[in-house]
């Protein structure tokens, strides 16, 4: 079997295990489709059979997963590249803070810089280079930020205005009269940034060892887990001390939904697809938004989501699951783009377990610029704890670009 990777550019390791992962849902596919054909003959289930579909799907979720690794540390910036650099005297100044708790120079730079904060508010900025590098982390590990809006803002919060009756207009001729339009109804949704926080522990040793570069440590120290963190905030937050999650807003059935409200479409089984034309429910799902949405959407569903939805057909027998052929991008269900995220929910009783529309348009990020650094000597001696901080805030912004599959009979 020859199978077309389109990723000549990449090294050779990487091309093997594309075409490896492609070969293997070969594999899945011939065995998935004699369990359907076992079910078509009313032979019932095969134990063996399934278990080994079952251990298919699981090991194209872990070639998936190892591709996907290294093509993130492949795509990680370098420690400095293309950023800008800061002077000598405010990197000699933030590493006389963290290596020694020296707070004269980096106090002193600050005032001078017009960028003053103390210890007594919560710790010293981070030189632009941490911050970008620990950000450009966060983006390429955390799939909601590669897929929603992103703004940065100076302030505590971002008031957005909305347009809840649309604006007035029409058509007219050159000499025509102008008709005056109605005037829109307009609201705002706040989006508060909440404090976000990790806390790398060093010992004296290496504070003093001048070989390692501080800001890098630093910088890999907090940057997975506030990937992490943010990822379960924009999935499930509870919108009080963390960003407002997708799945903590109100849902109802699409058709009679309310404005702030994110509509649904059934599968008509409780906890499951139904066990004919299932993949007739995910159009249902497509065509519930708007053609405006559609054409940037995208399904976001969690690793065992996609295994299901690896064995369902179309009506014409083709599989609607296609797996990437290009390392780096995305599978595809049904033509568009799936997102994994994990901290969606597995399928179950009731559960809005798939995602579809536009993120983008309906799901708003907001940074406040800047990254603190609290150092503290004496809280874990004889190690040195670093207190960092961003503030970050999150919620949808448009409930009409997102829509959810709820595994219920109505």
């Amino acid at each position: 079997m020859t199978v077309e990777t389109k990723a000549g550019h990449l090294p050779g390791d990487i091309r093997s295990a594309m075409a490896d992962f492609l070969g293997a849902f070969e594999h899945f596919k011939q065995a998935n489709d004699e369990r359907l054909q076992a079910l078509e003959q009313k032979k019932g289930d095969d134990v063996v059979l399934n278990d080994k579909i079952e251990r298919l799907n699981k090991s194209l979720d872990e070639q998936k997963s190892a591709i996907d690794r290294v093509m993130l540390e492949k795509a990680r910036p370098a420690f400095g590249a293309s950023v800008h650099q800061p002077n000598d005297e405010q990197k000699a100044a933030f590493q006389g803070y963290v290596r020694r708790g020296d707070v004269t120079a980096i106090s002193s730079f600050e005032q001078k810089a017009l960028n003053a904060t103390n210890d007594s508010e919560g710790g010293y900025f981070a030189p632009e280079t941490v911050e970008r590098i620990i950000n450009d982390a966060v983006v390429a590990v955390s799939p909601f930020r590669q897929i929603a809006t992103v703004r940065e803002i100076g302030a505590n919060g971002f008031k957005k205005p909305v347009n809840l009756t649309g604006a007035g207009a029409g058509w007219v001729s050159e000499t025509g009269a102008r008709v005056e339009t109605s005037t829109p109804t307009l609201t705002a949704i706040d989006f508060p940034t909440m404090e976000l926080y990790a806390m790398p522990a060093a010992s004296q040793a290496l504070l003093d060892d001048a070989v390692i570069d501080i800001e890098q440590w630093l910088a890999d120290e907090v940057q997975t887990e506030f990937a992490v963190q943010e990822t379960t905030a924009f999935t499930s937050g509870n919108g009080t001390t963390q960003p407002k999650g997708i799945l903590t807003e109100t849902f109802a059935a699409n058709d009679t939904r309310g404005a702030s409200e994110i509509g649904t479409i059934a599968t008509g089984v409780d906890g499951a697809f139904p066990a004919s034309n299932a993949a007739d429910v995910l159009l249902d799902l497509i065509y519930a938004s708007d053609q405006s949405y559609r054409a940037n959407g995208r399904f976001v569903m969690n690793r065992s989501a996609v295994a299901e939805v690896r064995k369902l057909k179309d009506s014409d027998g083709n599989y609607i699951w296609h797996p990437s052929h290009e390392a780096g991008s995305a599978s595809t269900l049904l033509g568009y783009p799936v997102t994994e995220v994990e901290d969606m929910p597995g399928i179950s009783t009731g559960s809005n377990s798939i995602l579809f529309g536009d993120f983008r348009r309906g799901y708003l990020i907001v940074d406040r610029q800047g990254i603190r650094v609290l150092r503290d000597p004496y809280s874990a001696k004889p190690y040195v704890l670093f207190y960092t901080t961003k503030r970050v805030g999150g919620g949808v912004q448009d409930f009409d670009a997102i829509k959810a599959l709820q595994f219920s009979a109505s």
